[in-house]
């Protein structure tokens, strides 16, 4: 069982909206001790949100659904979803009652007056696939749905990550820490990928449950005079009871190589022109 996020929207693919989700539910998912698997984008599309969603729901996934799911021309993620799993759209009593409460708080005499057609359209944001659970929106009352593993939620950020957090803590606590993980790393200076793969694969062979990762850098002086220079984010990751004795075969590995090294943490500090130094 993986975590994934679809995140629907044309305005995201043509640079008029920057995503946001992808970062709040990485962190959402740290906070829990989980972690994203993968991520996919997909603009407003019905024939491809459907295909995507038709796979998706094949899966065991857990999988966050942002976007497309208000009353408008251009909304289809509803729609789509009951097409992937062959049942129709209907009205959700939940929903229903939810929207309706919505309407007499906006309302001047706090009454939903259904005779306006303006209200009646707003209870088309409450049809969800047949089966559809409610998923709460702590904003302004208007819910998601879930079906399965798949939990549905507008795309505006304010709405979404209350209800990815809700998502996370009501539906999957028992999946949060279930994974012990702990990661270090280093900034390795001087040496290339190439020379580094075969240290990288003793170290996953010696030790079980860890992972070697690798993050080269053409430079970045942004981040400062270090990081200006060509280097490599190299680390370990995994089993903490393993993480400390991978990284320090990692160091003396680059050592024996004859790279540079500087612990991320120090190149901060570090005044402009600094060289780093091999430790």
């Amino acid at each position: 069982m993986a975590v994934g996020i679809i995140i629907i929207g044309d305005e995201i693919l043509s640079g008029r909206r920057h995503d946001k989700h992808l970062p709040k539910i990485i962190e959402l998912l740290t906070e829990r001790g989980m972690q994203l698997g993968w991520a996919e984008y997909v603009g407003d599309d019905p024939e491809r949100i459907t295909a995507t969603l038709r796979r998706t729901l094949s899966t065991d996934d857990i999988v966050f659904v942002t976007g497309g799911i208000g009353a408008t021309p251009d909304d289809h993620t509803r729609q789509c979803a009951a097409a992937a799993l062959n049942v129709p759209l209907a009205l959700t009593p939940e929903a229903e009652a939810l929207i309706m409460e919505r309407i007499a708080d906006t309302s001047p005499n706090g009454q939903a007056d259904m005779t306006n057609p303006d209200n009646r359209h707003r209870l088309k944001m409450g049809e969800f696939p047949v089966g559809a659970r409610i998923l709460p929106n702590p904003y302004n009352k208007i819910p998601g749905f879930s079906v399965e593993q798949h939990h549905f939620m507008p795309g505006f950020p304010v709405m979404a990550w209350p209800m990815m957090a809700w998502v996370l803590d009501t539906y999957y606590a028992d999946l949060h820490h279930l994974t012990r993980h702990a990661e270090r790393s280093v900034l390795v200076f001087g040496l290339a990928e190439s020379t580094l793969t075969p240290l990288m694969e003793v170290i996953e062979a010696e030790y079980d449950g860890i992972k070697v990762f690798s993050l080269p850098s053409v430079g970045d002086a942004e981040r400062g005079a270090v990081y200006a220079r060509r280097h490599i984010d190299l680390g370990v990751k995994g089993d903490p009871a393993q993480v400390g004795a991978a990284f320090e075969r990692l160091v003396a590995g680059v050592n024996a190589l004859g790279g540079e090294i500087i612990h991320p943490a120090e190149a901060v500090a570090l005044p402009e022109g600094t060289v780093p130094q091999t430790k």
